[in-house]
């Protein structure tokens, strides 16, 4: 199991860009990813193989309505592109929590290999 903070996610409303005819994720979306992957190499995560169990506590950055799920995708897509698991077929069991808000913003995760 490994426990790591990460920056709040960006919304699923802010991921996708349409440039044209194609789809392409947001500059937004681009410097969360790279900041994970960074945290993460800096942690020396080893990619979990097998069925995994995700624990996630949001902690936006103000009292705007927020949807849970909206945060989900920007988040584990920049899990796997940073190595934790090599696809999100592998999550078995997804437990997601919205905290009070923090200065910033922060995402508590917790992956557990079952």
């Amino acid at each position: 199991m490994f426990e790591v903070e990460l920056p709040y996610p960006p919304s699923i409303n802010h991921y996708w860009r349409r440039v044209g005819r194609r789809t392409l994720i947001s500059r937004t979306g681009r410097a969360f990813r790279t900041e994970v992957v960074a945290i993460l190499a800096q942690r020396r995560v080893l990619m979990l193989d097998g069925p995994l169990e995700i624990e996630i506590e949001l902690h936006p950055p103000d009292r705007r309505r927020r949807d849970v799920d909206n945060a989900l995708k920007s988040l584990l897509d920049a899990l796997q592109q940073g190595g934790a698991y090599a696809d999100d077929s592998q999550i078995i069991r997804l437990e997601v929590a919205k905290h009070e808000p923090v200065s910033g913003g922060k995402t508590l995760v917790r992956i557990r290999k079952l």
